[in-house]
Protein backbone atom coordinates (compact mmCIF):
# COMPACT_ATOMS: atom_id res chain seq x y z
CA UNK A 1 0.00 0.00 0.00
CA UNK A 2 1.24 3.46 -1.08
CA UNK A 3 1.80 6.00 1.54
CA UNK A 4 -0.33 8.68 1.85
CA UNK A 5 0.25 12.14 0.01
CA UNK A 6 0.06 15.10 2.38
CA UNK A 7 0.84 18.52 1.73
CA UNK A 8 2.35 20.92 4.58
CA UNK A 9 2.74 24.34 4.61
CA UNK A 10 5.06 27.03 5.59
CA UNK A 11 4.40 30.55 5.81
CA UNK A 12 7.33 33.99 5.65
CA UNK A 13 7.03 37.25 5.46
CA UNK A 14 9.70 39.90 3.72
CA UNK A 15 9.41 43.74 3.02
CA UNK A 16 10.82 44.35 -1.05
CA UNK A 17 10.76 47.41 -2.97
CA UNK A 18 10.60 47.09 -6.80
CA UNK A 19 9.25 48.59 -9.91
CA UNK A 20 7.47 47.15 -12.31
CA UNK A 21 9.32 48.74 -15.49
CA UNK A 22 9.69 47.34 -19.47
CA UNK A 23 12.68 49.60 -20.91
CA UNK A 24 11.81 48.23 -24.33
CA UNK A 25 8.41 50.41 -24.37
CA UNK A 26 8.22 54.27 -23.62
CA UNK A 27 7.71 55.68 -20.55
CA UNK A 28 3.59 56.81 -21.76
CA UNK A 29 2.93 52.81 -22.41
CA UNK A 30 4.83 51.81 -19.22
CA UNK A 31 2.60 54.34 -17.48
CA UNK A 32 -0.33 53.47 -19.01
CA UNK A 33 0.71 49.07 -18.57
CA UNK A 34 1.48 49.88 -14.82
CA UNK A 35 0.37 52.59 -13.48
CA UNK A 36 1.55 53.45 -10.05
CA UNK A 37 3.75 50.53 -10.05
CA UNK A 38 5.81 52.35 -12.76
CA UNK A 39 6.69 54.82 -10.09
CA UNK A 40 10.49 55.79 -11.00
CA UNK A 41 10.88 56.08 -6.80
CA UNK A 42 10.19 52.71 -6.48
CA UNK A 43 7.21 51.15 -4.16
CA UNK A 44 6.93 48.43 -1.62
CA UNK A 45 5.02 45.67 -0.24
CA UNK A 46 4.74 43.27 2.66
CA UNK A 47 4.68 39.99 0.90
CA UNK A 48 3.37 36.93 2.60
CA UNK A 49 4.93 34.05 1.22
CA UNK A 50 3.31 30.14 1.78
CA UNK A 51 5.16 27.59 0.82
CA UNK A 52 3.86 24.11 0.17
CA UNK A 53 5.33 20.76 -0.48
CA UNK A 54 3.45 17.85 -1.16
CA UNK A 55 4.70 14.13 -0.64
CA UNK A 56 4.38 10.93 0.95
CA UNK A 57 4.25 10.66 4.89
CA UNK A 58 7.87 8.67 5.79
CA UNK A 59 6.98 5.99 7.69
CA UNK A 60 10.16 6.82 10.25
CA UNK A 61 9.40 9.81 11.13
CA UNK A 62 5.81 10.73 10.37
CA UNK A 63 7.00 14.21 7.95
CA UNK A 64 6.76 14.76 4.34
CA UNK A 65 9.66 17.16 5.56
CA UNK A 66 11.08 18.60 8.75
CA UNK A 67 9.16 21.81 8.86
CA UNK A 68 12.13 23.41 10.67
CA UNK A 69 14.26 22.57 7.91
CA UNK A 70 11.89 23.95 5.14
CA UNK A 71 11.74 27.17 7.47
CA UNK A 72 15.09 27.57 7.55
CA UNK A 73 16.02 26.44 3.80
CA UNK A 74 13.45 29.61 3.16
CA UNK A 75 15.06 32.18 5.62
CA UNK A 76 18.76 31.14 3.79
CA UNK A 77 17.75 31.36 0.25
CA UNK A 78 14.87 33.44 -0.39
CA UNK A 79 14.60 35.97 2.71
CA UNK A 80 18.39 36.81 3.10
CA UNK A 81 18.13 37.52 -0.62
CA UNK A 82 14.55 39.43 -0.92
CA UNK A 83 14.15 40.72 2.65
CA UNK A 84 14.35 44.89 2.37
CA UNK A 85 15.77 44.75 -0.27
CA UNK A 86 14.62 46.73 -3.55
CA UNK A 87 13.80 43.80 -5.89
CA UNK A 88 15.39 45.41 -9.01
CA UNK A 89 18.53 47.46 -7.67
CA UNK A 90 19.93 44.62 -5.48
CA UNK A 91 19.41 41.84 -6.58
CA UNK A 92 20.71 39.79 -9.34
CA UNK A 93 17.56 37.85 -10.35
CA UNK A 94 15.43 41.31 -11.25
CA UNK A 95 18.40 42.55 -12.85
CA UNK A 96 16.93 41.61 -16.44
CA UNK A 97 13.16 40.62 -15.10
CA UNK A 98 10.69 42.61 -14.22
CA UNK A 99 9.81 41.62 -10.42
CA UNK A 100 6.13 41.48 -10.93
CA UNK A 101 3.79 38.62 -8.46
CA UNK A 102 4.10 36.25 -11.23
CA UNK A 103 8.04 36.48 -11.46
CA UNK A 104 8.97 36.17 -7.94
CA UNK A 105 7.08 33.60 -7.58
CA UNK A 106 8.52 31.69 -10.37
CA UNK A 107 11.84 33.28 -9.08
CA UNK A 108 11.21 31.65 -5.84
CA UNK A 109 10.03 28.40 -6.77
CA UNK A 110 13.07 27.98 -8.95
CA UNK A 111 15.47 28.51 -5.77
CA UNK A 112 13.80 26.28 -3.68
CA UNK A 113 13.34 23.52 -6.64
CA UNK A 114 16.44 22.47 -6.64
CA UNK A 115 16.60 21.42 -2.65
CA UNK A 116 13.64 19.42 -2.75
CA UNK A 117 13.63 15.62 -3.64
CA UNK A 118 12.30 15.04 -6.91
CA UNK A 119 9.64 12.84 -5.17
CA UNK A 120 7.99 16.37 -3.49
CA UNK A 121 6.04 18.58 -5.17
CA UNK A 122 6.22 22.20 -4.74
CA UNK A 123 3.89 25.18 -4.93
CA UNK A 124 4.50 28.93 -4.41
CA UNK A 125 1.74 31.15 -3.32
CA UNK A 126 2.75 34.93 -2.87
CA UNK A 127 0.74 37.45 -1.21
CA UNK A 128 1.67 41.28 -2.62
CA UNK A 129 -1.94 42.32 -0.83
CA UNK A 130 -4.39 41.19 1.08
CA UNK A 131 -6.82 40.76 -2.28
CA UNK A 132 -3.21 40.25 -4.53
CA UNK A 133 -1.72 36.72 -4.73
CA UNK A 134 -0.50 34.53 -7.29
CA UNK A 135 0.36 30.98 -6.96
CA UNK A 136 2.86 28.98 -9.03
CA UNK A 137 2.79 26.26 -10.87
CA UNK A 138 -0.88 26.86 -11.30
Amino acid sequence: MNNPRVAVFRKAHFNAAHRLHNPSWSQEQNERVFGKCNLPNYHGHNYELIVQVTGEVDPQTGYVVDLKWLNDLIEDNVLQKFDHKNLNLDTEEFKHLNPSAENIAIVIHNILRGHLETTLDLKIRLYETERNFVEYPA
